[in-house]
């Protein structure tokens, strides 16, 4: 566990945009450079910079509106070469550069309702036409878990070998982001693995950060949702990155989060006692939850290295002593689809 209370913002990104010896092996049998469509949103900026850190004279190119100018300025400042294009003006797309491996991390969740054609068009359409672009690519989706059905815990996650069954407009959209690309790996025989994640933690957001704030301003924490999977977001990063092994057509399905299935109040308590603070809950735990199965993950590429009990600590003593925050709560809580 690493002590995070003396660490700025640039140090906390150089931690979570370590990569595995397993990374650096993988990226330096990689040809030719690498492209990061969506590079400035949660997940992005680590991935894309450590990318960097394991590329073996390969370009990474982080692509991405960068409506947040500070995110592409920390990318610079890691090596990356950004490029501030907007994937869905047709005129811009001419700007993309030239790649052999490609990551898509685009898309849209919070403020679909209300959206509902935005979201559409990012998460459907949008990867329909990247999947096109770089036909001659490999190519990682990221998608979601929220393509799942709820399942009762005490039956486990869902698979791979799961039907999908999406609630609401913004899971639907992901399934469909699936189904586009599915349809474009088969037709151009584009190598593709579609990454279905929940929930990446790290401590300027995430679940974690979610209760802590809430117990902080001691706020009832809703337990609908009565448990959850959780995965550090460094974890995260490399299987994401490492799925590239796994691309084929058609496309390969992945679930990646921890192992655990954890309960709210349970984990609600845990950091309560690590805050001296006691938390206020609300409502009944719900019967179903929003859970996956990761075993695919851990057999083919290992088990994840960061314990959830390391993580915890980690993310406390970053929110409680104030430090910056990216103020995107998970909404894991929303049972209607609705985000």
């Amino acid at each position: 566990m690493t002590d995070l209370s003396a660490m700025d913002e640039q140090g906390l990104e150089a931690l979570l945009s370590q990569p595995s010896d397993e990374m650096r092996d993988m990226v330096a049998g990689l040809e030719g450079d690498i492209v990061v469509l969506g590079a400035g949103g949660k997940m992005g900026p680590t991935l894309a910079m450590m990318l960097n850190r394991a590329a073996q004279g390969q370009t990474v190119h982080a692509v991405s509106r960068f409506s947040d100018q500070a995110v592409k300025t920390r990318l610079q400042d890691a090596g990356v070469n950004t490029m501030q294009i907007d994937l869905m003006d047709e005129s811009q797309r001419g700007q993309l550069p030239a790649a052999r491996t490609v990551y898509f991390l685009a898309g849209m969740k919070f403020g679909s309702t209300g959206q509902q054609p935005l979201t559409w068009a990012l998460n459907s359409f949008l990867p329909g036409r990247m999947a096109q672009h770089y036909r001659d690519a490999r190519m990682v989706v990221l998608s979601t878990g929220n393509v799942y059905p709820f399942v009762d815990p005490a039956q486990g996650g869902t698979s791979e070998d799961t039907p999908p069954d999406p609630c609401g407009e913004y899971a639907q959209s992901c399934l469909g982001r699936e189904r586009v690309c599915q349809y474009f790996s088969q037709q151009n025989q584009t190598p593709m693995t579609l990454v279905r994640l929940n929930y990446a933690n790290e401590p300027r957001y995430g679940i974690i950060v979610d209760l802590i704030l809430k117990i902080l301003q001691n706020n009832p924490i809703d337990l609908g949702m009565a448990a959850v999977n959780l995965i550090w977001q460094q974890d995260a990063n490399d299987y994401i990155v490492r799925a590239l092994n796994l691309a084929q057509s058609p496309a390969c399905l992945l679930n990646v989060t921890g192992p655990e299935i954890v309960r709210i109040r349970e984990l609600a308590s845990h950091i309560g006692s690590q805050l001296n603070r006691e938390p206020r809950f609300k409502g009944k735990e719900g019967r179903s939850c929003l859970l996956s199965d990761a075993g695919k993950c851990f057999k083919r590429l290992g088990a994840p290295a960061t314990a959830l009990q390391d993580m915890i600590p980690m993310i406390v003593s970053w929110v409680s002593s104030g430090k910056p925050l990216l103020h995107k709560p998970t909404k894991y809580h929303v049972r209607n689809g609705e985000f």
